[in-house]
């Protein structure tokens, strides 16, 4: 019985597990993409499309990124008890909404982009890249919806697969488009003898491929609905014991569920954007030139943000995966379930966080010297300054998620408010005061993070009476990943002065490094049989685990 519990607790793992796969992957794929952008238009062009995606990061955040969280989370709730009539007309009364806001939004970004590109980012030339982003947001507030509603149904093969499709497309039409524009722009510039729209021309490229992969992602979700809705019609029409809710009513329930997540993750996100335009009033103030300024701020979002958002990808899918299972147990008030589920969220992740941020320490600079072969030294100098901002930045995304999940869904908004405003007084100090420059822009990201983790996990206690096991969630996994980091270390530097090339060196670093720290995990009982069932591949990990004797 205790198994069966277990195993039913652990669901939401393995579905998180599916879409950690595709988070991962898809994280990859985003990074392996840039790196040609990133060569090909420079730091500074990078500068200016980072810019833009944070306009159009906030305007989503601000219409639709929490759609498919607080779809999911209603459908989970009305599935669990066999409402499905009730969870179509909330799938129906979602993309009313999802329409309108997004047509609204949309028409912002692109009408708002001057606005956006001189006032708030003090950089002009973000103004075409912000323009040619603007229908993806429509597009996104309509997916999401989709998307939710696959989630709440237990689902997230549909939303993974959507989104490989997305970042392939994404990829290849952002290089192709970037290319010809940058050199579009570039014969502009010779011809007129001055100007940047090379730089300005190539990032609006870079951003056509969102549009082109959105729309994409889409077309699938749309159908995989069509196919999956079939199934569904018999239950829906079987249901007819449970009370009907108006459209109307269900309509309020969506808003009364959007605007906190909207608000909380908004300020949760807004802190990139804060930087971007505090850092941009610093650079003017300290009189540094405007190409120094996106040279800077495109090593930073480019380089250092890029590398450090990959591993915390498996956070943001656990999140996904977390907030509908919890929504169930709360719903049938399964205490028990709640705080397992809680316990293997904050555990899963923090097994797979911890040996990331030391590994990105430990092998910064062979890292970015293999992806960036003509990076100046900067972004591994801020990848060894702000590594623990992977930790910090996983776990604060899951106790939000978990937060949201048990109903607590304004308490992540306060958390994240008191974090902001922490956030925005030290990075004042620290650029006006201590003119410490992009590092302070470093230190300051890494403050909010670890703000909101504290705020939250002491949340949860205090809601739920719970204490997060501490040994085989925070302990062993950084005693491991810490021998981990000297094995890694050790092997690059070894490689290094038998004369063996960076790139071999620093794979075959990287191989030891999960090698050694998969090992450890099993000699220091961090991880048990049944948990490993529970990783993806699970079943191969238990057959080579115990043919090493490893369990």
């Amino acid at each position: 019985m205790e198994s069966t519990a277990k195993k039913k607790g652990s669901n939401f793992v393995v579905q998180g597990s599916i879409l950690a796969i595709a988070g991962i992957v898809v994280r990859l794929i985003g990074m392996v993409y840039r790196i040609p952008l990133q060569n090909k238009l420079g730091d500074d062009a990078m500068g200016i499309y980072s810019a833009a995606y944070n306009i159009y990061n906030i305007i989503l955040l601000l219409s639709s990124y929490s759609i498919p969280l607080a779809v999911s989370k209603m459908v989970a709730a009305r599935v669990s008890v066999k409402q499905y009539r009730n969870s179509y007309r909330i799938f129906k009364s979602a993309m009313i909404f999802s329409v309108i806001v997004g047509l609204v939004a949309a028409a912002i970004c692109y009408f708002g982009a001057g606005f956006f590109a001189d006032k708030v980012l003090n950089m002009p030339d973000t103004v075409y890249a912000i323009q040619v982003l603007a229908p993806a947001i429509f597009i996104m507030a309509v997916l999401g919806v989709l998307r939710g509603y696959f989630q709440g149904q237990s689902t997230m093969i549909p939303t993974a697969v959507s989104q490989l499709l997305e970042q392939i497309v994404n990829a290849g039409v952002s290089i192709a488009a970037a290319f010809y524009l940058f050199g579009l722009g570039a014969q502009t510039d010779a011809a007129k003898g001055s100007g940047n729209l090379a730089g300005a021309y190539g990032a609006a490229g870079a951003t056509v491929g969102t549009v082109a992969g959105a729309l994409t992602a889409l077309l699938f979700c749309g159908f995989v609905f069509v196919v999956f809705h079939q199934a569904m019609t018999g239950k829906i029409n079987r249901d007819r014991k449970n009370p009907v809710e108006l459209y109307s009513q269900l309509i309020r329930i969506l808003v009364a569920t959007i605007v906190p997540v909207i608000v909380s993750s908004a300020i949760y996100n807004i802190s990139s954007l804060v930087d971007n335009s505090v850092f941009g009033y610093y650079v003017k103030f300290n009189g540094i030139a405007d190409s120094d300024y996106k040279t800077l701020w495109g090593i930073y979002s480019g380089k250092y943000t890029l590398l450090t958002n990959v591993p915390i990808a498996i956070a943001n899918a656990l999140a996904s995966s977390v907030i509908p299972a919890l929504t169930v147990s709360v719903t049938q008030r399964n205490r028990g379930e709640t705080l397992m589920r809680v316990n293997m969220a904050v555990r899963f992740t923090m097994i797979v966080a911890i040996p990331c941020t030391v590994g990105l320490m430990v092998l910064a600079g062979p890292v970015v010297k293999l992806l960036y072969p003509g990076d100046s030294g900067l972004a591994s100098e801020l990848l060894i300054l702000g590594g623990m901002a992977v930790a910090f930045f996983s776990l604060s995304t899951v106790t939000n998620a978990i937060l949201q999940g048990i109903n607590k869904m304004k308490v992540p908004v306060r958390n994240a408010l008191i974090s902001l405003i922490i956030h925005v007084g030290v990075l004042i100090v620290l650029l006006f005061g201590f003119d410490m420059g992009i590092n302070g822009v470093v230190i300051a990201n890494m403050l909010f993070g670890l703000t909101m983790c504290m705020l939250n996990s002491a949340c949860i206690a205090d809601y739920l009476q719970y204490r997060q096991e501490m040994k085989k969630t925070f302990i062993l996994p950084s005693v491991a990943a810490a021998i981990m980091g000297v094995a890694a270390w050790g092997v690059y530097r070894l490689l290094s002065m038998l004369s063996v090339g960076n790139g071999l060196s620093t794979v075959f670093a990287i191989i030891v490094a999960v090698v050694v720290y998969a090992v450890l995990l099993l000699l220091m009982k961090c991880v048990d049989e049944v948990e490993l069932y529970d990783f993806p591949m699970g079943g191969r990990l238990v057959k080579v685990a115990k043919a090493l004797h490893l369990l």
